[in-house]
């Protein structure tokens, strides 16, 4: 008893498995799985470009803030306040400090933005290529499958199960059909004797008829008997 519930459960487990690893299944979801990345690559390449978007930003503001304090420097020298002018120039040297780095960093982000662009470009090669060889795979075995399906029903056209019963109602078939035949070619022979019997009788009343004839014509016919004679009917 514990045997046979094991086997149910080992074979009921093994169905499962089986279909858990159906090719075409695994081979759609892998699909799905490919979409699926590109919103989130597509999201991380907008995270990228922002950061790059921002840091030409902050190099426009630094700029802008360098060229003010350059006038303001040179504005404070004709007015004659060169300690004005020394604190507009430590904050140049500042700005400038800080456009390095930005200028650092922006080269950087570019070179990930572009990075990210390939990549994305050559996922999406071979995005497209997994794409088809797996819709393929999956037409190949549905076409199987159709095939498989076909040849099934083929198969329950055979013949192999009447061969025994053929065979012997065609030979019981023939040897009726051979009775018969010998019971006609009988009658049919032994109709026809009797016809000939027939034919020779006639023909020998017609020759005694000749005959007979040609004995009355020349007076030689024997005597026929007489027939007796009616009796009288008494009252």
């Amino acid at each position: 008893m514990f045997r046979r519930i094991r086997r149910l459960i080992r074979g009921f487990f093994g169905l499962w498995i089986e279909k858990m690893e159906d090719p075409v299944l695994i081979l759609k979801q892998n699909i799905r799985d490919l979409n699926d990345q590109v919103p989130r690559m597509n999201e991380h390449i907008a995270m990228v470009k922002a950061n790059v978007t921002l840091l030409e930003n902050e190099a426009t503001r630094l700029n802008e803030k360098s060229r003010v304090l350059q006038i303001k420097i040179k504005a404070a020298l004709k007015a004659g306040r060169r300690d004005i002018a020394l604190n507009y120039a430590t904050s140049l040297e500042e700005i400038k400090e800080a456009l390095q780095s930005n200028a650092q960093q922006h080269q950087i982000a570019e070179q990930a933005f572009q990075h990210a662009l390939k990549v994305k470009q050559a996922f999406m090669r071979e995005k497209e290529l997994k794409t088809r060889e797996a819709m393929q795979a999956i037409r190949d075995v549905e076409r199987a499958k159709w095939q498989r399906e076909i040849a099934d029903v083929f198969e329950t056209f055979t013949v192999t199960g009447i061969n025994q019963t053929h065979d012997e109602m065609v030979a019981r078939a023939q040897e009726q059909t051979a009775k018969d035949h010998a019971r006609l070619e009988l009658a049919l022979h032994a109709a026809g004797e009797e016809e000939i019997q027939f034919e020779e009788e006639v023909k020998q009343l017609e020759a005694n008829e000749i005959v007979a004839q040609y004995e009355r014509d020349l007076g030689i016919a024997p005597d026929e008997p007489e027939s007796p004679a009616p009796q009288a009917e008494t009252g």
